[in-house]
């Protein structure tokens, strides 16, 4: 799949920030496949690197009963989107990144109110469940 710069890609939109990265699917020279992930950022790492989770009934016929399953993957966190712990994001099927990324967030669904979010509000003072840090 041919992905110009500023592109949609595999129909969503556009992020309004731009980024220099290459190794974005709307900005930079990578392909994605139309193979899609939905899931939370459970990790974040400082050089673009996330850990994407979602849970799986599975039906186990012995005991007639369902298990929860879990399954983790890595993944290319764009500066663009820049997508935080708690997010719920969309995931695409790209080329090996490296040695255990192979897929990039494309769109960030829902914005969630993880740890990072929390340490975003103690600084600018707001409440964050029934706390105030105290400006000294």
């Amino acid at each position: 799949m041919d992905t110009k710069k500023g592109s949609a890609v595999l129909g969503m939109p556009t992020p309004e920030k731009s980024c220099t990265d290459q190794k974005c699917p709307f900005h930079g020279q990578l392909a994605v496949k139309n193979e899609l992930f939905t899931g939370k950022i459970i990790k974040r790492d400082t050089n673009r690197s996330a850990t994407l989770e979602w849970n799986k009934s599975v039906f186990v016929p012995k005991y007639e009963r369902y298990e929860v399953r879990r399954y983790r993957l890595r993944v290319h966190n764009p500066t663009c989107l820049d997508a935080h712990i708690g997010d719920k994001v969309i995931a695409a099927k790209t080329r090996p990144l490296s040695k255990t990324k192979n897929l990039v967030i494309v769109q960030v669904v829902t914005r969630g109110d993880g740890e990072e979010a929390r340490q975003h509000n103690l600084k600018a003072g707001e409440k964050v469940e029934g706390k105030t840090k105290v400006k000294k």
